[in-house]
């Protein structure tokens, strides 16, 4: 498998929260899915922030695009679908604009429990057939493998999975396209299991099996938890490890509202302690912005 993100990398941070901040609304179900319609403008000025911050890796504004998700709220399986193509797209031409500097896209791709819109994806507990998480993201996987070269991502960004089941399952969904190349990333609990309860350690392993992997990582997690997780990881796998954590503010469900404050020179020298640890390709996920990934890059600058 080729390697493409072998060496050091600087990963983008959050889209949603930087969409705020251009005045976008993100308040449906559908996230920052809504403003590939409505705003795309908004979407290549937060891609374009993030390259300028000192992100070579983008990702694409996807994460809650899928048929099922679509379907919920009346929209055609092809809205869904044209959407997904938009996003890499979209990041396709910040991107473009970077050069001669290479940065990367890669297409965001949501776990199934994103398309419930109620949170799912947080505890894996989906009650529904191993065919159907199966089906859910093979569908966009052989959207994306379809695409012309404008619209084709750099790496396939499997994020947020919650569960071993899950992992496996897109295993099973990559299976006709072998050359594809693609990125595993786990929401944990705490610092040896994912969040519906497997040991990181086993689904690391598992992923690392699939011809299509050229990454294992950790997303959307409190930052405190990344140096020991970075660990269980690296003793079962050699393939780069990527983590992308929570900005180290916490959400509250019951109020829908994040507590805690954050700062970016803190995250810039935690990042530089996961370089330490063994992680090869860092940014970050909810509530991180240019900012930190600022303070990334100069960690690798450093």
């Amino acid at each position: 498998m080729s390697g493409l993100l072998k060496g050091i990398h600087v990963l983008d941070g959050g889209m949603a929260t930087e969409l705020e901040q251009l005045g976008a609304s993100i308040d449906g179900p559908l996230w920052s899915a809504h403003v590939l319609e409505d705003a795309p403008e908004k979407i290549i000025a937060v891609h374009r922030a993030y390259i300028a911050a000192g992100a070579d890796v983008i990702e694409t504004a996807s994460y809650q695009v899928s048929r099922m998700g679509y379907a919920e709220f009346g929209l055609a399986r092809e809205r869904a679908d044209a959407a997904l193509l938009q996003s890499v797209q979209l990041a396709r031409t910040a991107a473009a604009e970077a050069l001669p500097r290479r940065v990367l896209v890669a297409a965001s791709l949501g776990p199934y429990g994103a398309a419930l819109h109620n949170g799912a994806e947080y505890r894996g507990n989906y009650a529904c057939p191993h065919a159907d998480l199966v089906g859910f993201h093979q569908e966009r996987i052989a959207v994306l493998a379809a695409a012309p070269a404008e619209q084709a991502q750099d790496v396939l960004a499997f994020e947020t999975i919650p569960s071993l089941d899950e992992a496996v399952a897109i295993g099973e969904a990559l299976a006709p396209w072998p050359n594809l190349q693609a990125w595993f990333s786990f929401t944990c609990r705490d610092s040896t299991h994912v969040a519906h309860g497997e040991l990181l350690a086993d689904c690391a392993r598992a992923v690392g099996a699939f011809p299509q992997t050229v990454a294992i990582g950790v997303n959307c997690t409190r930052p405190s938890l990344i140096v020991d997780l970075i660990a269980e990881m690296r003793s079962v796998t050699s393939k780069p490890i990527l983590v992308y954590p929570n900005s180290g503010e916490d959400w509250n469900a019951q109020t829908r509202s994040w507590t805690g404050t954050s700062d970016p020179a803190d995250f810039g020298q935690a990042a530089s302690d996961w370089f330490a640890a063994g992680a090869q390709i860092i940014g970050g996920c909810c509530r991180t912005r240019p900012e930190h990934i600022m303070q990334v890059a100069a960690a690798v600058a450093s």
